[in-house]
């Protein structure tokens, strides 16, 4: 029976056709027994996650989610679910053969599934990882309320995001994000929990306390709770009615739990026994659904006959697997297209842009007052708050407060705690909430407050960067992470002084901005946040207000693109090649030598401008190239073994880096100056030892 924290109206809801439930049961068995037996045995599949004993609750959910914006976000035991919505056998072979005809063509694991709407539902990429479906769904869900309740949209009522899961993953920091935003905001989520009693091998009671997060959840505030059978046919669907009713109507938050039994081990080939007993085994055995869902058929159905469904399913499989064995592997070359969205966008999902276009051919404007970069990067915002009306700015503190560096200061007063908002502190909730959103066609500026405080977001970060790659380009999340980075004027430390640029440029599939100047922050952010790529924005905490990054504002469409160093001083005898805060010390080191020094200010990272170092070092024939980041592993390592391999012979002596030594950023300010930032002094001498080299 269900129990539930309070009773949801039941709304009008078309009755349910419950041979096509039992068709597509059939089908997702028949699907799993033919990997099992067949196609893993033969080395044809080599993950195989079968689904039996979580058939019948997925599909009727399926099958309710028709909406034109509903969304959800699945997980590895999912594929009951897919074939409900609208994927075919043939694709589902497809994807566990990692050949074309699948969903990602080959590139990800076969059952981390994506699809845009073909019943109505859109299926967000899924993760690979446990528990990082939550919080995109949870971003979808307040995309939802932000299109019923700011843009005035009809099309978005009765809306919903659905995140399905395992017991298992809520002990992951993905369900407690996204279950603090759905909650705190009421939003219309549904968090849908198959509850088989096990983590692979680790039994419930160890993922939460008493193995029961239903009765653990009884006093969390905003959330429905039903919990009951997920394996019998008519409390299952009215339970799923129930839940999926509440959230339509606008009440907020629920979650499901129904108890599944999982009748096979994690993946293929693994031995229950290790951990199960006999009677559990049997137990499980006599929960089946498929045995469950052949009886009522049979009660039920008039004239019904199970054994000619399942022989004209086994025939459909049969045709379907052909059809997938026929499809050829992915064309060679081909794993290096969709890192990035297009010039022209063409992603399914969003299925719309409603960005402004960039215009990178805008000579910047010249005069006027210079002001500081932390003012140019509000006024960016500003500006494009006003063009794009899908544009939201969210993080910790940047409301009232306006950001703890006051780089969002009056934006909320300005344009409303729909538009700019405070978030819960979770950093992984607030980029896989951004990557929600993105996906619903918003335009989500997320703050993470320093470098360091991002870790915890690590996941998302590398999702995010990997989506259009690993959907084959059918779904792009533009999302712009606002970073501060660096060491302060007044003190460093090991917590917010870091750099660590480097990690971003290593993590796929994210464009890296890291400008040194107002004018260069406003041309990069604007062109990130016009475009359809994640970007992280890097901005030194020592630039903010300062007078090195001062320039005049350079106008409201000026926008630069990514992947194009600025030549700062031509030269002919070294090439010193820089960004960030530390272009301004590597300026002020080569005053001394005139034009014997090029400067470079890389200005991006992903991509870099690698053409116009070489061709500056086949120039000069020495390089030196100056960071913040550690030095090993800095993005200096990419550049200098870009030069060894590409421009070695124009070289009259040896690349050279000037970096932070391989440590963390001591608090006391005389350490941080004289044992570990480089300073203009060490840059001189570098500079000065390689013309006389």
């Amino acid at each position: 029976m269900a129990k539930t924290k309070s009773k949801t109206k039941q709304t009008d809801k078309a009755p349910v056709d419950w041979q096509a439930v039992g068709r597509l049961l059939l089908t997702s068995r028949t699907i799993d027994e033919i990997e099992e037996q067949e196609l893993a045995p033969a080395g044809k599949v080599t993950y195989q996650f079968s689904s039996k004993g979580h058939e019948l609750s997925q599909i009727l959910l399926g099958l309710q989610l028709t909406g034109a914006h509903d969304a959800a976000t699945v997980y590895y035991r999912s594929r009951p679910f897919m074939l409900a919505a609208g994927l075919r056998p043939s694709e589902a072979f497809a994807a566990d053969m990692a050949v074309t005809g699948s969903p990602s063509e080959g590139r990800d694991v076969g059952v981390v599934y994506s699809m845009p709407p073909r019943k109505g539902v859109t299926v967000l990429p899924s993760s690979g990882d446990v528990g990082a479906q939550y919080t995109p769904a949870a971003g979808w869900a307040q995309a939802i309320t932000y299109y019923q309740k700011e843009l005035k949209d009809k099309a978005w009522k009765g809306a919903l995001a659905v995140a399905l899961g395992g017991d298992g993953s809520v002990a992951t920091n993905g369900f407690w994000a996204a279950l603090t935003i759905a909650t705190t905001l009421e939003l219309p989520m549904l968090f849908f929990i198959e509850d088989n009693g096990y983590g692979i091998s680790v039994p419930r009671q160890f993922q939460t306390p008493g193995g029961d997060i239903a009765e653990n959840l009884q006093s969390f505030k905003n959330l429905n709770i039903i919990t009951g059978s997920g394996t019998t046919p008519g409390e299952t669907d009215a339970l799923i009615a129930e839940a999926v009713n509440y959230v339509r109507a606008g009440n907020g938050a629920a979650l499901l739990r129904l108890r599944v039994p999982r009748l096979n081990g994690h993946t293929f080939g693994e031995d229950q026994t290790a951990y199960k007993s006999k009677q559990l085994l049997e137990d499980e055995l006599a929960q089946d659904p498929l045995v469950a869902m052949r009886n009522y058929l049979q009660e039920h159905e008039k004239g019904f006959d199970w054994d000619v469904l399942a022989a004209e399913v086994e025939s459909e499989v049969r045709d379907q697997l052909a059809e997938a064995e026929a499809q050829a592997g992915p064309a060679s070359g081909s794993a290096q297209k969709h890192l990035f969205a297009g010039a022209e966008y063409r992603a399914q999902v969003p299925p719309a842009s409603q960005r402004p276009a960039i215009k990178t051919d805008l000579e910047p404007v010249a005069d006027g007052p210079r002001i500081n970069m932390s003012e140019a990067i509000r006024r960016t915002m500003e500006v494009e708050l006003e063009a794009n009306s899908h544009l939201l700015v969210f993080g910790e503190d940047v409301g009232p407060r306006g950001g703890v560096h006051r780089v969002t200061l009056d934006l909320q007063s300005k344009y409303g705690e729909r538009r700019v908002f405070d978030t819960s502190l979770s950093e992984e909730g607030i980029i896989g909430r951004a990557v929600g959103l993105a996906l619903a066609g918003l335009t989500p500026l997320p703050e993470i407050q320093f470098r360091k405080y991002a870790d915890p977001a690590t996941e998302q970060i590398n999702d995010m960067g990997w989506l259009h790659w690993r959907t084959a380009g059918k779904f792009a999340a533009g999302v712009v992470v606002r970073i501060p980075v660096g060491y302060s004027k007044k003190t460093g430390d090991p917590w917010h002084s870091v750099s660590a640029e480097a990690i971003y440029a290593h993590s796929l599939g994210l464009q890296v901005a890291m400008p040194s100047n107002a004018a260069d922050a406003v041309g990069l952010l604007r062109s990130a946040l016009r475009g359809h790529n994640p970007t992280i924005f890097l901005e030194h905490r020592a630039l903010y207000d300062t007078p090195p990054g001062r320039r005049p504002y350079p106008g409201d469409d000026y926008a630069l693109p990514f992947g194009q160093a600025a030549l700062m001083q031509p030269g002919d005898q070294l090439t010193l090649v820089s960004w960030g805060e530390m272009l301004h010390r590597a300026i002020e080191a080569a005053e001394p030598f005139g034009d014997a020094v090029e400067i470079l200010d890389l200005r991006t990272m992903i991509p870099w401008d690698k053409a116009a170092v070489l061709a500056s070092v086949r120039k000069t024939g020495r390089c030196l190239i100056a960071h913040e980041d550690a030095l090993t592993g800095g993005f200096g390592a990419e550049i200098s073994a870009s030069i060894a391999q590409e421009a070695f012979t124009s070289l009259d002596a040896p690349v050279r880096r000037v970096a932070v030594p391989d440590t963390p950023i001591p608090y006391n300010i005389a350490l941080m100056n004289f044992d570990v930032l480089p300073s203009v002094e060490r840059l001189r001498t570098e500079i000065e030892s390689l013309l006389n080299w």
